[in-house]
């Protein structure tokens, strides 16, 4: 049917998203939103029954751009939640469920990374070296707030490879003003020494306190944790991952060799596999605390943003696992 057809600047983002044209956790689960926004916009059939089939259609194709990215998810289910939820048995009044629904979640999402800007720069203080990695627009929003209010620090940004993330963070923070040295993913053990404070972002938060970001960031982490040097993690509770609670363990995305070598370097020497993970997990113990739009908590107070903020999600989870494990032994007695 022709309603069911997935608009073609839908699926420009879910492959922006894929490509890492868009990158960044918080930009991922906004994109994610005005995917669904646009899909709404674009839906011209009249029954109900279509418009949810549809929507749930383009909700697949989104979530299969980056497994690892939970905001992504929580985005999209903040918007599907509310579309299946909703009383009405109008299409037109359906459509302005999603609409308002994702854009409450862009404007959420946005005035997130301020808060936590604001909130995280208080931990700054006067003189200050800072280490960063990858490219986090919360962990900027730390840094830069910090440099606002007058503060006189200086920052190390990794490069962050084989995408080299890093250097957009120098160039935004140099745009700000403030003196950036940029510096290769293995010199961190070298230079974490001069550097007071760590701040990163996080892709996701797991139940636990763990933090999911960007490859590399564990041995940034153990790095700060030889040297006794502070460790923030700055993530919105939209990074938080409902899924964990119930164990559910998170997917570590593995990207294309050839943004690691060339394809002529691989096709040469065919008995050489080349392994590209995207992110990989710090364990919550490196950790001092994770800086929310909530507030400043300990990474073992993790559970407690689960279960205030996405109590529903977790006890869907429950539902679906206790129905497969069922499902499981009722195939075993057959």
């Amino acid at each position: 049917m022709e309603e069911m057809r997935i608009p073609i600047e839908v699926m420009e983002i879910a492959e922006d998203i894929k490509s890492m044209k868009i990158r960044g956790a918080g930009r991922i689960a906004r994109a994610a939103a005005r995917g669904l926004l646009i899909a709404a916009q674009k839906f011209e059939g009249v029954k109900v029954e279509n418009f949810l089939e549809y929507m749930n259609r383009v909700a697949d194709v989104l979530k299969k751009t980056r497994p690892t990215a939970v905001s992504l998810f929580n985005a999209i289910s903040y918007v599907m939640f509310r579309m299946v939820k909703a009383p009405e048995t109008d299409v037109e009044r359906l459509k302005k469920v999603v609409i308002k629904s994702a854009e409450e979640f862009i404007e959420y999402s946005l005035r997130a990374v301020e808060i936590i800007g604001e909130i995280g720069a208080k931990r700054i203080s006067e003189g200050d070296v800072i280490l960063t990695h990858c490219n986090s627009s919360a962990a900027l929003s730390i840094i830069k707030k910090a440099y606002e209010q007058g503060k006189n620090i200086k920052v190390y940004a990794t490069e962050t490879r084989p995408k080299f993330q890093g250097h957009i963070t120098a160039r935004t923070l140099a745009k700000a003003g403030l003196e950036v040295t940029l510096i290769p993913d293995a010199a961190i053990r070298l230079i974490i020494r001069r550097v007071d404070k760590v701040i990163v972002g996080a892709d996701t938060v797991a139940a636990n306190g763990a933090v999911i970001n960007k490859i590399g960031t564990s041995l940034v982490a153990l790095a700060a944790k030889e040297a006794n040097v502070n460790f923030y993690v700055a993530a919105e509770t939209y990074k938080f991952s409902p899924a964990t609670v119930i164990g559910e363990l998170v997917t570590i995305e593995e990207r294309d060799p050839e943004e690691v070598v060339p394809k002529s370097y691989l096709a040469k020497y065919q008995n050489i596999i080349v392994r590209n993970p995207a992110f990989d997990v710090t364990p919550p113990e490196y950790i001092d605390v994770i800086i929310t739009e909530k507030g400043i908590i300990p990474p073992q107070a993790a559970i407690l943003i689960l279960e205030e903020e996405y109590g529903w999600a977790i006890a869907d989870y429950i539902l679906q696992a206790t129905r497969a494990i069922e499902s499981d032994e009722e195939a075993l007695l057959a």
